[in-house]
């Protein structure tokens, strides 16, 4: 999934006079938990200048009337308060306690002052709630935790939610999934300020990868329909969807079954769900292929039929897109990552793992087909080529000898001096090994 930057033309105001772009404030509210509300702390809070990392002025300002209370019962006190944002150049907004209750109207008539001053508004995680509320996602692209993000679209349908991305940046509004993609903001925001290399001093001392790889958070999307949706009349069709995923059926039957023209079905649904009924069905059929491979023996074929793909060759173009691997490598990666956390399925998988990941190696397209090699054919393979290995040492002995006994003038004789190759075994004609 792409996490560039978004934004386009317009959406950037010039910072007022008073705030200053090293200034960085965090807005805390009670009942935030704290490890979201401990990550802008660390990463813009803590002088790295010895490890290159340029340094932040943190002010950190209570949102609300103290104490803050936090996870695990802790009361914490902030030493500024709102009238602190108005020197800062970047609001950050870790967390908010509650996506149904509404923030205080302090906090967001600061937080909207701070924008339209110029300042950059940082949501993460549940965060984005507050800048939802204050009206300054309306018509841009943000995120949140996948979990969260129905109810996000639903409350503020001007939002345009995407749950498949770790954080969007569309300028001076930037949204983070949820936990530990927060992380991943707060260096993109010091890799735009300062460049990659002190981005990546800061993640070194962080102990976390620079850039997380492709993929989003649809890896980690669970199925579980969203809390409001029990009571909505499109509670059956969704249920139904996701009890007959192993069938091949389109948006036009769930519409069909829910009495709705498919206009009506895809503004109903986008409502409910936060997503277009397309893109949800296909990402349910990607997360039960990934179970399935996970946790079952089926080929990649059968895979793909069990979860209503109309092709292997579709399977593999929604999977790669939405999980940034193939089936085949995902299913070696993920077994051979099982046995090295002790709880794999034993050695008897591990050639056809490694079978996998080499077919994974291999360009794929519409006809082409993937053989896997079973142990025998392996152990064959590695004794095949270690005879061969030997009859040319062997020939090579003979030829050297003959030639010193003729003066090297000649060539031994053609069946003594070129071994003969076994035939190959594991391929068929016309497909790939």
């Amino acid at each position: 999934m792409s996490q560039e930057p978004t934004h386009g033309p317009g959406t950037t105001r010039k910072l007022s006079a008073r705030r200053r772009r090293e200034i960085v404030a965090v807005l805390l509210f009670s009942g935030g938990p704290i490890f979201e509300s401990s990550i802008p702390l660390s990463v813009f809070g803590i002088d790295r200048q010895d490890a290159g990392v340029p340094r932040y002025r943190l002010l950190v300002c209570a949102g609300e009337e103290g104490p803050l209370r936090t996870t695990g019962g802790l009361e914490l006190t902030a030493p500024y308060g709102l009238e602190a944002l108005s020197r800062a150049g970047t609001v950050v907004v870790p967390a908010w306690r509650s996506i149904t209750q509404p923030p205080p109207a302090a906090a967001l008539d600061a937080l909207r002052r701070a924008h339209e001053e110029g300042a950059r508004i940082i949501g993460l995680c549940t965060g984005a709630f507050v800048l939802a509320a204050a009206g300054l996602l309306d018509g841009r692209p943000a995120t949140t935790h996948w979990m969260y993000a129905p109810t996000l679209a639903k409350r503020y349908p001007a939002v345009h939610v995407d749950p498949r991305e770790l954080f969007v940046d569309d300028g001076d509004i930037l949204t983070s999934a949820g936990t530990a993609a927060g992380i991943d903001l707060c260096l993109h925001v010091v890799r735009t300020d300062h460049g990659a290399e002190a981005a990546g001093a800061l993640a070194r001392r962080l102990v976390v990868p620079p850039r997380r790889g492709n993929g989003g958070q649809e890896r980690y999307i669970d199925r579980s329909l969203p809390e409001e949706i029990g009571t909505d009349p499109l509670a059956e069709v969704v249920a139904w969807a996701l009890e007959h995923l192993h069938e091949q059926f389109d948006v036009e039957t769930l519409a069909a079954r829910a009495y709705m023209s498919r206009r009506t079905f895809d503004r109903r649904f986008r409502s409910l769900t936060g997503s277009a009924p397309l893109q949800w069905l296909i990402t349910q059929r990607v997360l039960q292929a990934q179970r399935l491979l996970e946790t079952s023996d089926y080929s990649v074929d059968e895979v793909a039929g069990r979860c209503g793909f109309r092709s292997p060759v579709a399977l593999r173009g929604h999977f790669r897109r939405q999980l940034g691997a193939s089936p085949a490598a995902y299913r070696a990666a993920y077994r051979a990552r099982t046995r090295a956390d002790g709880g794999g399925t034993g050695e008897d998988r591990a050639p056809e793992a490694r079978a996998e990941q080499a077919a994974a190696a291999e360009p794929t397209g519409a006809g082409a087909v993937h053989t896997v090699r079973h142990e025998g054919n392996e152990h064959r393979e590695r004794h095949e080529r270690t005879e061969r290995g030997e009859r040319r040492e062997r020939a090579d002995r003979i030829g050297r000898k003959e030639r010193s006994g003729r003066g090297g003038k000649s060539k031994p004789d053609s069946d003594t001096y070129t071994p003969r190759l076994p035939s190959q075994r594991g391929r068929t004609p016309g497909r790939a090994p």
